[in-house]
């Protein structure tokens, strides 16, 4: 299937493999940076509060299917990171349960 098959009005994306070091307005500025404010209303990164590091993805809800298809094209096999980290980001589709 095409990405535009497998997006069919979604609009949340997890994004994987962020450096563990990375905070919620670090993404925030990445995202900005790359184009897309104003393309999303909702950003969750977890925190564990207890090693002070994220657990390495994040949620972002988009505005619309083409911004996810926007995004994916960008932050996949993203390693740009604003801190030393080896593996570039993964983008997958948030499935709804």
């Amino acid at each position: 299937d095409s990405l535009a098959q497998q997006v069919d009005g979604r609009t949340t994306v997890m994004l994987c493999n962020l450096p563990v070091h990375y905070t919620r307005e670090m993404l925030i500025r990445d995202l900005d940076q790359k184009g897309f404010i104003g393309a999303y209303d909702f950003v969750y990164l977890p925190f564990d509060f207890k090693t002070r590091t994220c657990l390495g993805y994040a949620f972002v809800n988009l505005v619309g299917s083409a911004e996810v298809q926007s995004l994916w094209e960008v932050f996949d096999g993203f390693a740009k990171w604003a801190v030393p980290h080896k593996k570039a980001c993964r983008v997958a589709l948030g499935i709804p349960h």
